[in-house]
């Protein structure tokens, strides 16, 4: 390795603390002390807390490369005429190493920072590294860091399904870059002892020869790894913030206990170990706080639904990076989503995602006869569409850069119902779909939504997901199902502590599909509907067949996650977290092939049952 200079040092420290500066908007409040007393107050405490933002800042590059390739490569979102040639690559799963959204360098970047901050914790604070010392602020900078760094490996396995493993002594951009073009062993010849203002010790007095042998980590390998430095390493997470400045979205804008678990769940289910999983999922849902957050309750219900992307909220905000226009923090969702202005609308939702929304129905009345489920029929088919978080929230019909008004849009659910095409095809004449999510409450010009990295919905369709398959022995010996469990958590929530004076609704719930025959339902026979007229239009016998009713209850599950968390970067990791549950490329490959049309219909799905397709080779 090139011998690191000072100034290089002294840079990189500049970079992290001048990234400060684009991150949470009240660090302009210099009122504010970070929850420091007399017992902890040291002369460095701000240069580590403006680095430990720079690592922020780090973090918020990475958000629309999370999106696009979380949400592209699923069957969810599509390209316009407008998509560029980096878009319509990863749309064809034909993604070249020179794609920006291919480039791992952002990850890079956010490991090369972390692994700087990391190594001047352990030398400069060394009681981080001792359980037994009480915990202070540096132990919840350290628990951010580590957590970060964990996440980014995690998320840059998902995307190339295997990445090289950087050694903590690589600690910037440009010694990462050359260990990653080396070859097999790569040799660090000066031994650079760091602190948080630049150099420590020039080197030691004799410096070290430290060879690094290049590896490359798995999915598998990468969560065994990191999840064990997690839960060896981490005393606590997150500085407290609350108390000195009373501000609630303070704890959910940066990395906390609360987002730990839900990182250390979310791999464990990657992986598939249940057990580990729901212990961490359980610690968010079912906690201890006065208020039960992250419990299901009318706080974002019905029409208030939308507000979870208005504001920063901590009884649905687990996890939540905060972006400010006034401060030159700013993405481009609105420039990819947005049809008005000078936004370029390159991606949109497809005809699959829009029908998700639009084929529930609330208030039906279904005549069952399950002596001869023939003979069943719908009496009244009740009213279609999620109107909660569908149009006007996730999504958008626009003509002219004009969005469809209420009205037209109810009639043509009604034509739709009533199987006259004419009149539909009449009302959405040169009609397209917006994604709307990340445009909730902006002007065209502010580039600047919320990315939200766990949130309480999803943490609970996971555990209704865990559910599912997770038995368990009782004190008797006899084997036990959470299955109903996972039917409260998506219906109503009854399996929560009613006690507390709040109304416990659940995932559909809440907006209202909780309930009669809109809830979830798992019987022996399961009766088939037209999506558009609600009709019964046939049944399936499951009676005996375990497997058959886990599948059919999981793909309910996946299309609820479909409707809840559509564009927020996770579907296409859904796909594959169940296909390979079930030893299935075809799951996934079906799926995603449906929003293609003709040959190439075929050919993405040919593609799809190969494993290897579902990553971007970048380092082969």
């Amino acid at each position: 390795m090139n011998k690191i200079f000072k100034s290089t040092i002294l840079f990189l420290t500049t970079v992290l603390a001048l990234g400060a500066l684009n991150s949470c908007q009240d660090f302009f409040n210099p009122s504010q002390d970070l929850n420091i007393t007399e017992d902890n107050l040291y002369n460095d405490w701000y240069e580590y807390r403006a680095a430990a933002m720079g690592l922020y800042a780090l973090q918020q590059d990475l958000v629309e490369q999370i999106v696009v390739l979380g949400e592209l490569r699923g069957d969810l979102l599509t390209v316009t005429p407008n998509a560029d040639a980096d878009l319509v690559e990863i749309n064809n799963f034909a993604i070249s190493k020179t794609n920006k959204y291919a480039s791992p360098s952002n990850f890079f970047k956010l490991i090369a920072a972390t692994n700087r901050f990391i190594s001047i914790l352990e030398h400069e604070h060394p009681d981080v590294l001792d359980a037994t010392v009480a915990i202070n602020n540096y132990d919840r900078l350290y628990g951010e860091a580590l957590s970060m760094r964990a996440w980014a490996y995690f998320n840059a396995v998902r995307i190339y399904g295997k990445v090289p493993f950087i050694d903590q002594n690589l600690s910037t951009i440009e010694q990462i870059n050359t260990f990653i073009a080396s070859s097999e062993t790569y040799v660090d010849s000066i031994y650079i002892q760091y602190s948080i203002d630049g150099y420590y010790n020039d080197t030691l007095p004799e410096p070290r020869v430290i060879v690094l042998d290049k590896q490359y980590f798995d999915t598998e390998r990468v969560i065994l790894h990191f999840t064990q430095e997690l839960e060896e390493k981490v005393k606590a997470v997150g500085v407290n913030h609350y108390i000195d400045n009373n501000d609630n979205s303070w704890e959910v804008t940066i990395w906390s206990d609360w987002s730990y678990n839900a990182l250390l769940g979310q791999m464990y289910l990657t992986l598939g170990d249940l057990t580990q999983s729901v212990r961490y999922f359980e610690k968010i849902v079912y906690n201890n706080s006065t208020n039960r957050r992250y419990q299901l309750d009318d706080a974002f219900a019905f029409g208030q639904w939308q507000n979870i992307f208005l504001n920063i909220d901590s009884r649905e905000h687990i996890f939540t990076l905060s972006f400010s226009k006034a401060n030159q923090q700013q993405n481009n969702f609105q420039r990819l989503f947005e049809p008005w202005g000078a936004n370029e609308y390159m991606l949109k939702p497809t005809k699959t995602a829009i029908h998700k929304w639009e084929t529930q129905w609330r208030g039906a009345i279904v005549a069952y006869d399950y002596t001869t489920p023939d003979s069943s029929k719908t009496i009244f088919p009740g009213q279609p569409s999620d109107f909660s978080r569908g149009y006007g929230t996730s999504y958008l019909y626009a003509r002219n850069n004009t969005s469809l008004s209420e009205m037209d849009y109810l009639d043509m659910l009604e034509f739709k119902r009533l199987q006259d095409q004419r009149s539909v095809e009449s009302i959405m004449e040169n009609i397209d779909t917006v994604v709307y999510k990340y445009s909730i409450g902006k002007d065209r010009f502010d580039l600047d939504a919320n990315f939200i990295i766990y949130r309480a919905g999803s943490i609970n369709l996971y555990l209704a997901e865990i559910y599912n398959y997770w038995n368990y022995e009782n004190s008797n010996g006899d084997v036990q199902s959470y299955t109903i469990n996972a039917l409260n958590i998506i219906n109503n929530g009854s399996n929560y502590d009613q006690s507390l004076n709040r109304s416990q609704l659940g995932v559909r719930g809440r907006v209202g599909l909780g309930s009669g025959e809109a809830a979830f339902k798992i019987s022996n026979i399961t009766f088939l509907f037209d999506p558009f007229t609600n009709k019964v239009i046939g049944h399936r016998d499951l009676t005996g067949k375990l497997l058959e009713k886990q599948y059919t209850f999981e793909n309910q599950i996946m299309e609820e996650r479909a409707r809840e968390l559509a564009f927020e970067g996770e579907r296409f990791y859904d796909l594959i977290r169940v296909a390979k549950r079930r030893h299935d490329p075809s799951y996934l490959a079906k799926i995603v092939s449906e929003k293609y049309s003709g040959s190439m219909k075929t050919n993405i799905y040919n593609r799809l049952l190969d494993e290897n397709n579902w990553y971007i080779p970048y380092f082969e």
